[in-house]
């Protein structure tokens, strides 16, 4: 059975094309009703009942979801093409932008990954004693309430919860498994008359709660504090902030699903080599402190991990990439908005990446004020900071003219606007951030715009984030052949200094991507520019402070094969031939060794400096004072030596 298309256009208050809308989307469509959530519900439920239904309304999606779930029908799709293109200002044709509307709708979304968590409703209550105390009383009956007081503060037991007295050096964790280490430490001791007597202070004690419901009103225990899971804080001055803390606390008892946003790939991981730093770009803009180093490669903490998407985009390598959803599904968005809309006659549109607060702007901005411009398609999603340059660039090669990024009051700048700086260099001024909270100015804003060009040969972004970065780098600058980019930028160079330069070697065997090479035939020091991600370890490993990084971006095929750094002439061994080692670098350590070294000092040993691994293996070994002679080696004993001897006795 073929989908169908539900269209309404809401008593009349935008236009419709029907007849171009079915031709464009590819789905059946009848007559354009008026009033689908009231007096034409019958028609709605009629075409829910058939199933595969493509309803134009997201305003009425409960109402259309709860008459599905009653008859016991497969759940409509819903798009919302009134808000996004029907109401506007816009007197040009708004049916392509529908068209690409529809068609990004009905992509099948991929599945969510998540984990549980579980709490029992351990909470510890932080402040001072009038308030902490009043919300102890209110949560009591539902939590498990321990309110930690500092000294001199009332402590007379209550009912219901427990009262110990301490400062809190250290919080770690989220919901469901916070670790609390406390200082001076003190609790009640039970039984005797009056005010029970406190015990002996001592440091660094360990406990573990669900929840913690900080009313101390100073700095917070965690960054980002509004994003860690199961921290509750709250101005201790303002009776409604600590209400709502208090609700909030009491709601969180259960099993909870916890999304895990990010995937990370360890092996592809540039962070360390040898104990040598390398890029640490994820770990700098994490808001929330989920990513810490181990060692070679770094580590993320899915419960911490709010999903803000920074880490994915800064990432030169691809090791972390964001999985809620993947960059794959949004390039395929990409692609789709854009075809779908130039199939359907549209041209040289924008596309305004927004998330949730971006939506609400755009409906009010809709039914309030002027809308959005025709040629302006909305698209959201979930993690702004996750839209990096390689989205950026993508969304312009694959067919759109600009990129509009709608920013929201709690948008990750640290990562996005390096981001921004880097698509700009590479695709001109096709690119901007709006930093805009009102509606109107938003409208305002993009109306007045100069409408863009869409490049002449789009391409279809496709690989990984970096060859599509690379794709759409050539796609926009047709003609050229190397693009500087501004410091830091995971792409570009390596420039050694041939003087200084004595082929140790050391960048390449410890370059995390490969990029830096050896030739095993020649001295000879390798480098292939596409590979190179620009972490800075091979200039932090090198002896001689030999190699520069130089940020650009290389667009021949140049950087897809390897070309010769540095090389010289290699050593002969004195004794077979054999072809080894640098000729500088063996004449330079004999130079200082033969003769001038107790180990090297009569010339059978300075010799050996200019023989091949075998050749000096074997004069060691025929050498006087050989270290390896010795006598017979004892016959290793076996089973029959042993009964042997137990018969012998």
């Amino acid at each position: 059975m073929s989908k169908s298309l539900l269209l309404c256009d809401c008593l009349g208050s935008q236009k419709l094309d029907t007849v171009a809308l079915s031709k464009a989307s590819g789905l059946a469509c009848g007559a354009c009703h008026n009033s689908l959530c009231t007096e034409q519900l019958d028609v709605a439920q009629a075409a829910i009942a058939a199933g595969d239904v493509v309803i134009a309304c997201q305003q009425e999606a409960n109402l259309f979801a709860e008459i599905a779930e009653e008859i016991d029908a497969p759940m409509p799709t819903f798009v919302d093409i009134r808000d996004r293109a029907g109401w506007s200002d816009e007197v040009a044709d708004t049916t392509p932008k529908m068209a690409a509307l529809i068609a990004d709708a009905l992509l099948t979304q991929p599945a969510s990954k998540s984990m549980d968590i579980i709490t029992e409703g351990t909470c510890l209550i932080v402040g001072k004693a009038d308030v902490c105390l009043a919300a102890a009383e209110k949560l009591a009956d539902v939590l498990a309430v321990t309110v930690l007081l500092e000294a001199g503060d009332d402590t007379a037991p209550r009912p219901g919860f427990d009262i110990v007295v301490g400062a809190l050096h250290k919080a770690t964790g989220s919901l469901g498994r916070f670790e609390v280490r406390i200082n001076a430490f003190q609790h009640s001791m039970r039984g005797g008359r009056g005010t029970p007597a406190m015990t002996t202070p001592r440091d660094g004690a360990l406990s573990q709660c669900d929840i913690i419901l900080d009313l101390t009103g100073g700095v917070a225990l965690f960054p980002a504090p509004e994003k860690r899971d199961g921290y509750l804080r709250a101005d201790p001055k303002s009776q409604p902030a600590v209400a709502d803390a208090i609700f909030t606390a009491s709601q969180l008892v259960g099993t909870f699903e916890k999304p895990l946003y990010v995937r990370l790939e360890p092996l592809l991981c540039a962070h360390s080599r040898a104990e040598k730093p390398a890029c640490s770009n994820c770990i700098n803009v994490c808001p929330t402190g989920a990513i810490v180093s181990a060692g070679e490669h770094v580590t993320i903490d899915p419960l911490i991990c709010a999903g803000c998407g920074a880490c994915s985009a800064v990432c030169p390598s691809g090791a972390i990439s964001y999985d809620a959803p993947s960059p794959d599904h949004i390039f395929r968005r990409i692609t789709t908005l854009a075809s779908a809309y130039k199939k359907a006659g549209g041209l040289d549109a924008t596309v305004l990446v927004h998330d949730d607060h971006g939506a609400e702007m755009i409906s009010l901005a809709a039914r309030y004020g002027r809308g959005l411009p025709a040629h302006v398609i909305p698209m959201e999603i979930s993690a702004l900071s996750g839209f990096g340059h390689a989205e950026m660039l993508g969304a312009l090669a694959g067919g759109f003219a600009q990129v509009a990024i709608l920013l929201a009051p709690k948008t990750e700048r640290d990562a996005l606007d390096p981001q921004m700086e880097l698509a700009l260099a590479i695709s001109g001024d096709k690119i901007s951030l709006l930093d805009i909270s009102d509606p109107s100015a938003l409208s305002d804003h993009l109306y007045e715009q100069v409408q863009g060009t869409t490049i002449a040969e789009p391409v279809l972004p496709m690989g990984t984030r970096r060859q599509i970065a690379r794709l759409s780098a050539k796609a926009l600058n047709p003609g050229s052949t190397n693009i500087p980019l501004p410091a830091g930028a995971p792409y570009g160079a390596v420039v050694v200094d041939t003087e200084a330069c004595t082929l140790c070697l050391s960048c390449a065997s410890l370059c995390p991507t490969g990029a830096l090479g050896d030739n095993p035939d020649l001295p000879q020091l390798r480098f292939q520019e596409d590979a190179c991600i620009q972490c800075g370890l091979c200039t932090n490993v090198c002896p001689e402070n030999a190699i520069l990084l130089k940020p650009q971006l290389d667009l021949t095929d140049l950087a897809l094969t390897q070309t010769v750094l540095n090389e010289e002439e290699p050593f002969a061994c004195v004794e077979c031939g054999d072809l080894f080692g640098v000729k500088s670098t063996i004449e330079k350590i004999t130079e200082k060794l033969a003769g001038k070294h107790a180990m090297f000092a009569n010339p059978a040993a300075a010799r050996m400096i200019q023989m091949c691994d075998n050749c000096r293996i074997n004069a060691q070994y025929h050498s006087e004072n050989n270290p390896f002679a010795g006598g017979e080696r004892p016959r290793p004993r076996t089973t029959d030596d042993y009964l042997s001897k137990r018969k012998d006795h």
